[in-house]
């Protein structure tokens, strides 16, 4: 909750005082100190799982159990979905002297839609991102995201102490957001989106949250869930194969203890056959 609040919060700003307050850069900023405070917040509970791609992509690898799983993403969506409903109480006033009917001008202080953008001859574009390109946006986006939490938290990498960890998790998201914010927002967290898009369509915004679409008229709304997930998995995957099997003591990584038999032996078992794999070829 905290994160989503920081972060729409700073949105907030942006648009309801036409960019006199905030600048894009600045929302970014204040997305990557939501991160971090959210995962400071949330640190000693869960381990700072925020974000239901990460939660489902650390289940499917073996290194969280799936008995919380289901628990953890309803606090993410609930939290979101909360975060949300505040924002509104203290922008209310602000919120309806910018605008007498709800816009998807307002509605993307709470969600992500497609962005504008000025072409070469100075003209206004607002529908320029395709469908193909918004997944692939996500895909990457959060697939990069994973790499760079599983570089801050392996203690067998740079041996980032856990107490200032949140810090460059924050900066991670503040880096996506600089170098992939411009196509759809970063999203890069599917109850960031989904949970306040049904918030403004119960809110006064109706069904236009879901009708928003590409420039091929596909409607936008699943992209943000389905992509990150895909994305996050993905970049575990990367990151086990080109870094984490790669140490040089690989041993205590598949060492079967009484919590990775907790955690379920699906993710356990493919990065035990990958480094056994690693293994072989190495004795080759």
């Amino acid at each position: 909750m905290y994160r989503k609040a920081l972060g729409d919060g700073s949105v907030a700003q942006k648009t309801l005082t036409g960019g006199t307050s905030n600048d894009f850069f600045s929302v970014i900023w204040g997305w990557g100190l939501a991160v971090t405070f959210g995962v400071i917040a949330s640190g000693n509970i869960s381990g700072g799982h925020i974000n239901p791609a990460v939660t489902l992509a650390m289940a499917l690898w073996g290194r969280l159990s799936w008995q919380k799983v289901p628990i953890y993403m309803v606090a993410q969506y609930l939290g979101a979905f909360s975060a949300s409903v505040f924002v509104y109480a203290v922008y209310i006033s602000a919120l309806n002297s910018y605008e007498t009917t709800r816009s998807l001008s307002t509605a993307g202080i709470w969600a992500t839609y497609p962005g504008t953008m000025v072409n070469a001859n100075g003209t206004v574009v607002n529908n320029f991102l395709t469908t193909g390109n918004g997944i692939g946006d996500q895909i990457f986006s959060t697939m990069i995201l994973l790499l760079l939490i599983c570089a801050i938290v392996d203690q067998k990498n740079m041996q980032i102490p856990k107490w200032i960890s949140p810090l460059f998790v924050g900066f991670a998201v503040l880096s996506i957001g600089i170098c992939y914010g411009f196509n759809c927002g970063f999203a890069i967290n599917p109850a960031r989106d989904l949970a306040p898009r049904i918030f403004t369509l119960i809110a006064g915004w109706g069904d236009a949250p879901f009708k928003a679409s590409t420039v091929e008229g596909v409607v936008w709304w699943w992209v943000p869930i389905i992509a990150p997930h895909i994305g996050a998995v993905l970049g575990m995957l990367v990151y086990t194969l080109f870094i984490e099997m790669h140490h040089e003591d690989d041993s205590e990584v598949i060492t079967i203890t009484k919590e990775n038999q907790e955690m379920g032996a699906t993710g356990k078992n493919i990065r035990i056959l990958l480094y056994r794999a690693q293994n072989i070829i190495k004795t080759k």
